[in-house]
């Protein structure tokens, strides 16, 4: 039994690292996302995606890192906070950019557009 829990005692350090390291690579891929796709709803899909991924698996390796259960129940608490808040932001931006007349892209363009004109310039 206590080789099992030395064994424990030495991986979870690295298991936590390493989740902290996935969940930071995961924030600069959702990054890149938010450069690259072409309109506000994709970009903030990708943002609360990506956000709420990266900040989860983060979170769970700084569990595995603290030394107390208050410290763990802390992270709990604001792992619970982020969950909740990240994607109902994400939704009221998506509600006012829909309802400032903000069309999605659909084939590269944004609806409604015709394809062929240059907006009436000669």
């Amino acid at each position: 039994m206590s080789a099992i829990i030395d064994l424990l005692l030495v991986i979870k350090p690295i298991l936590g690292a390493a989740l902290l390291l996935a969940g930071g690579i995961m924030g600069i891929i959702g990054a890149i996302g938010i450069l690259r796709f072409p309109d506000v709803y994709t970009r903030v899909h990708a943002a609360s995606i990506i956000d709420t991924g990266a900040m989860t698996v983060a979170i769970f390796g700084m569990v595995l890192l603290a030394p107390t259960i208050t410290i763990v129940i802390k992270l709990a608490a604001i792992w619970l906070f982020l969950f909740i808040t990240g994607p109902t932001s994400s939704h009221a931006l998506v509600n006012a950019a829909y309802k400032a007349g903000i069309q999605p892209m659909i084939g590269g363009e944004a609806r409604g557009e015709k394809t062929g004109t240059d907006g009436g310039a000669s």
